[in-house]
């Protein structure tokens, strides 16, 4: 058994490796070879990176392509680019700009992760006669007793768990995380002793096809006739000032209201039918209940109705909080924190823990 778990040598397992031209994914595909694995690097094209060249510290960037294959070079392994720009503009940003428009706020960065990054990759992997596909995230894949598990990263603060919180027990069965043990510091030392050019590049920061993080602009130029001015409101419905469209809001915004002084108000709804915005005081955003669709689920027993404890995420930065969990239909569950929460935007993820374990989590919808 080798060291990814494949009863074959290292020189007879196929590795892909999903290579966005940044240190963790480089240092991913360089180690594996270095270890004698037979890597195939790809990039995914994934957008016009005509316009993204001259972003640095931006994900997906023209000059990311650039930096994959230099590395892939440098080290004698073969790479390869794949156009999936229509992919990419069909599953993760027109869901974007639908999400804005419909009153919830997105993570594009799952969708991607969801769709073009494991589904269609995976996908071409097979095609290629991979054994796995490997890529860079911060999380542990563990051979459990029972299936393959996937755990938070050995460093909390570089977790990216909440982010593959979609993926398919079928698709953790392929992937290899190979960075999952370390920390960011020790990838990038492992970059310099690898005499790796991307050794000092910095993170991305921003999503990858949003410039500035101004996702306002981008849903104007994706729906320039979807965008509708309306009011700005309170609890009771008296009306406090006007907006240019609610793609403007998220819940627990508190900023850039511009209603005027008095106490703190804070985005509690938002009403895409209406184009209305509730504000109210942070007391009003606090909330127990949480109900989720499109759950995915990688425990060891099937989801029920019966409750169980477990831990949750709501945002990737959040801290863990508990929580019981049960079924409420196929594919929805409902979620009951043991402490009032603020801001739980529908739109966004809650994913479910079991101590390191991530046992998968879905998407929050608007309360009735």
């Amino acid at each position: 058994m080798n060291s990814l778990g494949i009863n074959k040598d290292p020189k007879d397992t196929r590795v892909v490796v999903a290579m966005s031209g940044g240190v963790d994914s480089s240092v991913t595909a360089a180690l594996l070879y270095e270890a004698g694995y037979d890597v195939i690097g790809i990039t995914l094209q994934l957008f016009n990176y005509g316009n993204a060249i001259a972003r640095p510290g931006a994900c997906c960037a023209g000059q990311d392509i650039y930096d994959a294959k230099r590395v892939a070079d440098t080290k004698g392994f073969p790479h390869y680019v794949l156009d999936y720009e229509d992919r990419f503009r069909e599953d993760v940003m027109e869901d974007f700009a639908d999400t804005y428009l419909a009153g919830e706020t997105p993570i594009p960065c799952v969708r991607c992760n969801q769709t073009v990054k494991f589904r269609d990759l995976i996908s071409r992997a097979k095609e290629l006669e991979a054994d796995v596909l490997a890529t860079g995230h911060y999380v542990q894949y563990i051979s459990g007793t029972k299936k393959s598990e996937l755990h938070r990263g050995a460093n909390q603060l570089k977790d990216q768990s909440y982010f593959l919180f979609a993926t398919t027990q079928e698709q953790l069965d392929f992937l290899r995380f190979p960075l999952g043990g370390m920390t960011k510091e020790e990838t990038r030392e492992e970059a310099e002793r690898l005499g790796l050019s991307v050794a000092d590049k910095p993170d991305s920061q921003d999503i990858c096809f949003v410039p500035n993080g101004n996702y306002a602009d981008v849903i104007k130029k994706m729906r320039p006739d979807a965008i509708s001015p309306g009011k700005i409101v309170d609890q009771a419905g008296i009306v406090l000032g006007d907006h240019e469209g609610i793609i403007n809001f998220t819940i627990g915004q508190r900023r850039g209201l511009n209603i005027g002084g008095g106490d703190p108000l804070y985005v509690l709804k938002l009403d895409p039918n209406t184009k209305t915005v509730t504000v109210g005081p942070k007391e009003a955003l606090l909330q127990k209940s949480i109900v989720l669709n499109e759950i995915n689920w990688l425990g060891d027993e099937p989801l029920s109705d019966d409750v169980i404890e477990i831990t949750v995420k709501i945002r990737s930065m959040t801290p863990l909080l508990p929580a019981t969990l049960r079924s409420i239909g196929e594919g929805r569950g409902e979620v009951i924190l043991y402490t009032p929460y603020a801001g739980i935007a529908p739109g966004q993820a809650c994913v479910f823990y079991n101590d390191e374990r991530m046992l998968g989590g879905g998407w929050i919808v608007r309360p009735n």
